[in-house]
């Protein structure tokens, strides 16, 4: 019931969307003379910022066609290199350059598509061989291609490496630096040929007892029925994955803007201010960023379950509990693969010290193979996109990765 609710009010606001955008470009027509009297300006300007917010929203596209490298343009081609059923490995084809680093970057599965790092792949292009794991949608995915959880997101970052073949190097943004903690710690026990050369972990819940945010405190104060019973619904049966149960992107949106509710209203604000003034510069920008933001995508009941058991209410990986298909996670297997743990100073995501957790735990990994870097100032999303992250992070990132390579 949830799902098709929410299904019949997207389609509503659609519409409501498409007839608003009529208005807006009618009072925008340079040869409407309401364009310039009255208050045709503010209330196109107000049907404009409507329009936008609630238009539907499909998977967006990287759009990432060139790179520069020693000043010269480089021709980039999207290519993937290994399907499978609950995501695809991408790589990002520098045409006529050979060679650079070979980096894995592992995109979180937490509503959001690949493309929010979108950034932290265009800035790391003109000096690696970039791949990323390109998450699929659950609610496409047929009920017959299976199941789907942390044991599965496991495997697929060991096959992942596996494709890329020895020598790679991994950069994990958020969610993803419990299981790419986990397949380091598994493929180094077996002494893997394609073991990740370095590990780069970003504002990840390695140890959430650490500086709890409000994200870890809500995981913490309710029992893991209330997750089972509240927020997992089934797939519409117009869909290709009719039937499955899924944590809906939509919800997962809903929570972080009900966070940050404040800040997104005084954006919109901005917008439509920026709009009435005809500063259409700043105003598309505000429009990108919602753009990726609003784009989201189902995990599955039972990875979604899974995690926020295992990470986020049971500790299990700082316990030294955490399992793989029967399997303990033993992170003092890790004797050579370079660690970098990196921080933001006001990230409300994932609190100080529980990536930097990480380090402590690979008790057996020699302190020149070790490094923690705190970002001053700098939120969630700005470790891995923004200003901040091309010139202050990145650059802490590829000196790491070019020390051991």
């Amino acid at each position: 019931m949830l799902y098709n609710a929410y299904e019949m009010q997207r389609s509503l606001l659609a519409g409501a969307s498409a007839f608003a955008n009529l208005g807006a470009e009618f009072l925008q027509n340079p040869v409407n003379p309401f364009a310039y009297f009255g208050g045709g300006p503010i209330v196109a300007s107000a049907l404009d910022v409507f329009a936008h917010a609630a238009a539907p929203r499909g998977k967006p596209a990287f759009g990432l066609v060139q790179t520069e490298i020693d000043g010269r343009k480089v021709v980039v081609t999207e290519e993937i290199v290994l399907q499978k059923p609950f995501g695809q490995l991408k790589r990002f084809v520098r045409d006529g350059v050979e060679g650079g680093p070979k980096l894995l970057i592992v995109a979180p599965m937490s509503g959001h598509y690949a493309t929010l790092l979108r950034g932290t792949v265009e800035r790391m292009l003109p000096g690696h061989d970039v791949y990323i794991t390109d998450w699929r949608d659950a609610k496409l995915v047929p009920l017959r291609e299976g199941r789907f959880d942390l044991d599965d997101y496991i495997d697929y970052i060991v096959s992942f490496l596996e494709h890329i073949g020895p020598g790679a190097h991994m950069l994990a943004v958020c969610q993803p630096s419990v299981p790419c903690y986990a397949a380091a710690a598994l493929m180094a026990k077996d002494e893997h040929p394609c073991r990740p050369k370095t590990l780069t972990m970003m504002g990840g819940p390695i140890d959430t007892r650490e500086a709890p945010t409000a994200v870890n405190k809500l995981s913490t104060e309710r029992p893991h029925s209330w997750f089972e019973q509240n927020v997992i619904a089934t797939v519409p049966m117009h869909y290709p994955g009719a039937g499955r149960a899924v944590y809906p992107g939509f919800l997962q949106l809903a929570g972080f803007m009900s966070m940050n509710l404040g800040d997104h209203m005084t954006s919109h604000w901005e917008m439509f201010k920026h709009l009435v003034v005809g500063d259409d510069d700043s105003a598309d920008a505000t429009k990108r960023f919602y753009d990726e933001y609003r784009a989201v995508c189902d995990m599955t009941a039972e990875f979604y379950l899974q995690t926020v058991d295992a990470v986020f209410q049971r500790h299990l990986l700082p316990r030294g509990q955490f399992h793989h298909r029967g399997k303990r996670i033993d992170p003092g297997a890790i004797k050579d693969i370079a660690i970098l743990a990196i921080e933001g100073e006001r990230d409300d995501i994932s609190g100080v010290g529980q990536t930097k957790a990480a380090l402590t735990l690979a008790e057996k990994l020699p302190a020149k193979f070790k490094k923690y870097h705190l970002a001053a100032e700098v939120g969630h999303y700005g470790i891995f996109n923004g200003s901040k992250w091309r010139t202050r992070i990145a650059p802490v990132v590829e000196a790491w990765i070019a020390k051991f390579d």
